[in-house]
């Protein structure tokens, strides 16, 4: 049981505060948005988790539990990173629209497409979606090749679309670029109000998965010992493998149904 407590302490005393992710969420604006974090020796971060969450329960508590940590802090890891890559596709989202923005303001006082487009890049907050976003503008037959990044290749595609037909009728760009940009702010308002709603969901999820650990801590508090009995006995070994999986499988079918409802 004492080695379960410890675990677990460890577990919370790494986990990240509010204000480590606000901190990674603003250096997010300057990184690649496919630039997966890794440690410097370029092993995978899951594998260090695993590796790090075995070896401390192999010191704590029995092989099986180490082997439970291990891929249990493996799928946490691959979630964060999941949740960060998302963080920083929003972040790339966001600067792109300010960069809009500057662009199609440009635009409609009379400046040419190059002033323009170089203010609009000075704008922008994240340095590859400012080029990306001239590229676009200034080679729009590049800018296919861009519609297959997602929903900011998508903006980027049709910021591209637009170039290309200005160039050959001698339509206004300026009115384009403001309907991409009207157009991303809605998405990013959605998404907003969907999360707000979906809050409540996630929230009892994290609950309920944290139901199990209170069970471990009031049954070694009234003198059961449900840990040694879990780790040290076959059909406790077997109920803590079914716990475990149906522990993660819970998390994985909530967070799939929050993400469904969220796009």
């Amino acid at each position: 049981m004492t080695g379960g407590l410890l675990l677990l302490a460890a577990a919370l005393a790494l986990w990240p505060g509010r204000a480590a992710l606000r901190r990674e969420r603003r250096r997010s604006l300057t990184r690649r948005a496919d630039a997966a974090p890794r440690p410097a020796a370029g092993v995978p971060l899951p594998a260090v988790a695993a590796t790090a969450a075995g070896a401390v329960a192999a010191l704590l508590s029995t092989p099986l539990v180490a082997a439970l940590a291990g891929g249990c802090a493996a799928l946490a890891a691959r979630a964060g990173l999941r949740r960060r890559a998302g963080a920083q596709e929003e972040a790339r989202l966001a600067a792109l629209v300010e960069a809009l923005a500057a662009l199609g303001a440009e635009l409609r006082s009379g400046r040419s497409l190059d002033e323009a487009t170089r203010a609009a890049v000075t704008a922008c907050a994240d340095g590859d979606s400012g080029r990306a976003l001239a590229r676009a503008v200034r080679s729009p037959g590049d800018g296919a090749r861009e519609a297959d990044g997602g929903e900011l290749g998508q903006a980027l595609g049709r910021v591209a679309a637009a170039a290309r037909l200005s160039a050959r009728t001698g339509c206004s760009l300026a009115a384009v670029v403001g309907a991409v940009e009207d157009d991303l702010r809605a998405r990013s308002r959605h998404r907003l109000e969907l999360r707000s709603a979906t809050a409540g969901s996630r929230a009892s999820a994290a609950l309920l998965a944290g139901l199990p650990v209170l069970g471990l801590v009031m049954g070694g508090g009234v003198g059961a010992d449900p840990w040694r009995v879990l780790t040290t006995t076959g059909t406790g070994q077997l109920l803590l493998v079914a716990g475990v999986g149906l522990e993660v499988a819970g998390l994985a079918w909530s967070a799939r149904l929050v993400r469904r409802a969220v796009r």
